[in-house]
Parts: structure tokens; C-alpha cells; sequence
């Protein structure tokens, strides 16, 4: 079979091309990362992403331990969709608050640096993630197909599939990441709160969405 033939390299081009595909798709993770690279700069784009895979890693080693089994019964995912949701909400109103009560500014200076968001970008990268039902409906579906898949090629597998998937969304955030960074050069105040407000509704209405799915 193809699958049990599939080398190293294989598994890293593979999780690096179907991450890709995810990690360019808009979600929260995106526009908390639009959002704070516009307010901290390149690195934030780094570091949310550093968030991200320190808990896909934790993730991975919980389902390698037996996690699965609990992820796909429905009554977890509707409990992660009602939290999430819910996060998702407060991330979005606090951008709007932030937003109308000006505390948010293209100036980069030390009375205005940390005003985005009120935790660490790393912080944020973790919450965000697990805010997203559909992240973990991933986990408990592709992402544990292709465990399945890397365990055949033991640690080296795991490995590389971590590594090829983790470097899709370093790259993508990363690029994002320096083009709103660079681009506060030429962005307008004015343009940048509209951008922030139209994120925050987003993530609101996203956290929405997600609760009335299972209400």
C-alpha cells in the first residue's frame, strides 16, 4: 500500500502541504495574528505561532496516550464549542472596547506597547487554538490519521510529520506577520481601528456562531 510506504520525506512534504492548506484558510488564529502584528510588530506572528505548536505538541503526545477516544464523543466537542465560543466572544468584544476607548495606536512606543491584547502572544497562540472546535475536530480526524500513518516510521515519523506541519503554519503566519509589520509604515490610524473592529466582530461573530451550533 501507499500509506505503509511512505517514507520520511513523504511525511514531512505531505503534513507540510495539507498545514499549508489549513493554515491559510482565515480563522481565529489569522486574525488574532492580523491584529497583533499590526500592534507589536513582525514577532508577534512568531510567537502566537510558538503558542500553537507547543500545544499541538502537547496535543499530540495526549493522543498518542489515548486521547481520541474522548475527542470524538460529541458531548466533549459541544463543551469545547460552548467554551470556545465563548472566548472567541470576549477576545472580540475587548479588540472593539479597546478600539472605541483608545487604547489602540500604530505608535510603538513603551506607553503603548501591550495594549492589544492583555496576554502574551504566546498565551494568545495556546487560547486561540483551543477556543477552535474545528482545531481539535481536526486533531480527532486528519491529525490522528496521520499518526497513524508517522507511527509506522516510529519517533523519526512523529518527527518529521510534527516538524513538516509546524513549519506550514511558521511560514504562513510569519509571512502575514511582516506584511501587516510593514505595512503600519504606510497604514492610517484611522484604517488600522477599522481593521481591528472588523477582527473583533469577526472573532464575535465566529464565537457565535460556534455556541448557537450546539445550543
Amino acid at each position: 500500500m501507499v500509506v505503509q510506504g511512505m517514507n520520511i520525506t513523504a511525511l514531512f512534504a505531505t503534513a507540510f502541504l495539507v498545514g499549508l492548506s489549513g493554515a491559510m484558510m482565515p480563522g481565529p488564529l489569522l486574525t488574532v495574528t492580523i491584529a497583533e502584528s499590526a500592534h507589536r510588530g513582525f514577532k508577534a506572528g512568531p510567537l502566537i505561532v510558538l503558542g500553537h505548536a507547543l500545544l499541538e505538541l502537547a496535543l499530540i503526545i495526549a493522543l498518542l496516550a489515548g486521547l481520541s477516544f474522548y475527542l470524538k464523543k460529541p458531548v466533549v466537542t459541544n463543551v469545547i464549542s460552548l467554551v470556545g465560543g465563548g472566548f472567541l466572544i470576549f477576545i472580540g468584544l475587548n479588540m472593539i472596547r479597546n478600539v472605541i476607548k483608545g487604547r489602540v495606536s500604530l505608535e510603538q512606543n513603551k506607553n503603548n506597547t501591550g495594549k492589544g491584547m492583555t496576554m502574551h502572544p504566546v498565551v494568545a497562540g495556546i487560547l486561540v487554538s483551543l477556543s477552535n472546535p474545528f482545531w481539535i475536530v481536526w486533531w480527532a480526524t486528519i491529525g490522528l490519521t496521520y499518526l497513524t500513518l508517522a507511527l509506522k516510521s516510529g519517533t523519526a515519523g512523529i518527527a518529521s510529520f510534527f516538524t513538516g506541519h509546524i513549519m506550514a503554519d511558521l511560514l504562513w503566519y510569519s509571512l502575514i506577520a511582516a506584511a501587516v509589520a510593514g505595512g503600519r509604515r504606510f497604514l492610517k490610524q484611522q484604517v488600522y481601528q477599522v481593521i481591528i473592529i472588523l477582527c473583533g466582530v469577526f472573532l464575535t461573530g465566529l464565537g457565535g456562531y460556534f455556541i448557537a451550533a450546539v445550543v
